[in-house]
């Protein structure tokens, strides 16, 4: 309140009062003006019919209703209110965990954010779930949904989310927390995650990004994107589609070379004319991101080509190679030798013995499960939680929260990498004292061994041995080598696990964590449903946030 005179129309001065409202909302004033949700605990007569009729079909529906003030207490819904705080937003005219709610549906139905506004209007599961029935209007509209949605990313929340199913199972009898070992036995795997980004070809994905290019320059010129083309002298990009404007036999070498030389002629054309007319626009985004996106594709597509000058499309992929224009961090990749897939890995934590999803993480499609790590481990140590033992595949097994479990006195169960060798005698045929750093051949010989390194026998002893022909194919004066491995400790302690009925035991119990990740895809599907790494992370939480609450529910059911 800030007391200013105030002159009327008369001889004297009266004074008078002004009430002006702050620049910004206070932190405080803020958080304390937010409405939280508070929907009835006791069911009407209508949702106990509703209810009645969700005992054999989608039956989180009701889980959902008769738990959200569990799921969504004051305490919770106070860490929703800290996303809004020092950001000058005002109040939100939804309460934020009704929000989160509607999101939780929307992953379990898999709709898009229209048909859950209109879903949310007309369907009275939706309605009694979030605590509406009989609205005459929406709850909430698709620009709110979306707000949100980008609000929640951003302080991420979505791994709150997640752990407090995990919250809600450790405080419901059927999960007794007291019963399991005080060390969770924690397993981990990947699945593909085909990305939403186009994938092009490479004389598609320049043309691509030089119509962007060009589209963004003729916004900044109030032009057209011809009249671009046209004074840049890059007409090819006019036509609806490139290689019909090419017009070459595709199957004939030389006359594809001539078309990229063709086409790589105009880009050049067009980036000297962007350099002469825009100069200063080209220092700074949009036209420096667009512009910086189609180089990128030239440097990582084409090469020199010596015989015929000009460019060519480079022999062999580009390592991190760039596979979409609408998706910059979509990547190629392999889940086996004959499977490849464009987009990104999804990677969950599960404890086996509670049968809960723990943390997930999403990587490029050619990044080694390796990296994944880290992040898990993160948010299940976010949680308190430790792990005990740790179930994996081969491919986590390079994984510094390997080498941190071992060390502090935990156990590793993964499949050990199988032995290969050219000759009949492969690397198990050799005996390896990791205690002593030495191995010895099936004739006898010993040598001593450096983790990481290669090993060769004396090739003297190798040229005279009985059994070089059972054992090496190399030529003579060349001794028998064996790879020893970085973590070679680690690899014959697992080999020793799976040659006893035991160990094989132990190895299957990892199947748990395949069945987790089956439904999740299934749930997901084999699409992204975003793009971009966050976003696809944002929706792996929320589907394992909603396999987490259905798991609790058939519990307590």
């Amino acid at each position: 309140m800030i007391p200013m005179p105030y002159a009327q129309r008369i001889d004297r001065a009266h004074p008078a009062v002004i009430f002006c409202a702050p620049r910004g909302p206070s932190p405080a004033t803020e958080a304390a003006g937010m409405e939280r949700w508070h929907p009835k605990r006791e069911t009407t007569r209508q949702e106990q019919f509703i209810l009645k009729r969700l005992e054999k079909k989608r039956k989180l529906f009701g889980f959902l209703r008769n738990h959200r003030h569990e799921i969504f207490d004051d305490e919770f819904q106070g860490e929703f209110e800290a996303m809004y705080r020092n950001t000058g937003a005002g109040k939100e005219p939804v309460p934020p965990a009704m929000m989160a709610m509607a999101l939780l549906l929307q992953g379990y139905l898999g709709l898009s954010d229209w048909d859950t506004v209109e879903t949310a209007f007309m369907d009275l599961r939706w309605q009694m779930v979030l605590g509406c029935l009989g609205t005459t209007e929406p709850p909430f509209s698709q620009g709110a949904l979306q707000g949100f949605r980008e609000r929640l990313i951003a302080h991420d929340m979505d791994r709150r989310l997640l752990e407090r199913t995990v919250e809600l199972a450790k405080s419901t009898k059927e999960f007794d927390w007291k019963k399991l070992p005080k060390t969770l036995r924690v397993a981990i795997d990947s699945a593909p995650l085909e990305g939403a980004g186009r994938v092009e070809d490479t004389i598609n994905l320049l043309a691509h990004a030089a119509r962007k290019v060009v589209d963004c320059a003729a916004e900044l010129l109030h032009w057209t994107p011809e009249r671009i083309c046209h004074e840049a002298r890059a007409t090819l990009l006019l036509a609806p589609s490139i290689k019909a404007a090419l017009d070459r036999d595709w199957g004939d070498p030389s006359q594809k070379s001539a078309a990229v030389k063709s086409l790589v002629f105009e880009l050049e054309n067009l980036k000297d004319w962007l350099a002469a007319n825009l100069a200063e626009e080209l220092k700074k985004p949009p036209l420096s991101d667009e512009i910086e996106t189609l180089q990128q594709l030239m440097d990582q597509d084409l090469e020199p080509d010596p015989g015929g000058g000009g460019k060519k499309i480079r022999e062999g992929v580009a390592e991190d190679r760039r596979v979409s224009i609408e998706d910059p961090e979509m990547r190629h990749g392999r889940k086996s030798k004959t499977k490849r897939f464009n987009g990104y890995k999804r990677h969950v934590a599960v404890d086996l013995d509670s049968g809960l999803i723990l943390s997930g993480a999403i990587t490029p499609a050619n990044r080694p499960e390796e990296e994944a790590a880290p992040s898990l481990a993160q948010d299940i140590a976010s949680q308190d939680l430790e792990i005990g033992e740790l179930f994996i595949d081969r491919g986590y097994v390079k994984a510094a929260l390997v080498d941190e479990i071992l060390g502090r006195g935990g156990e590793i169960v993964c499949r050990p990498w199988v032995p290969r060798g050219k000759g009949a005698f492969t690397k198990a045929a050799f005996k390896i004292n990791v205690r002593d750093l030495t191995i010895t051949c099936p004739a006898g010989e010993t040598e001593r061994i450096v983790f990481g390194s290669v090993t060769e026998f004396d090739p003297e002893a190798c040229d005279h041995c009985a059994l070089r022909s059972m054992c090496t194919a190399a030529s003579q004066g060349s001794g028998r080598t064996v790879n020893i491995a970085e973590d070679e400790r680690l690899q014959q302690r697992l080999r020793k696990h799976l040659a006893t009925p035991r160990g094989r035991a132990r190895l299957r119990e990892r199947v748990g964590v395949e069945h987790k990740l089956a439904h999740l895809v299934r749930r997901q599907g084999r699409r992204a449903r975003y793009r971009g790494v966050r976003k696809n992370l944002f929706d792996l939480r929320r589907a394992s946030a909603i396999q987490n609450l259905e798991a609790i529910q058939r519990k307590v059911a």
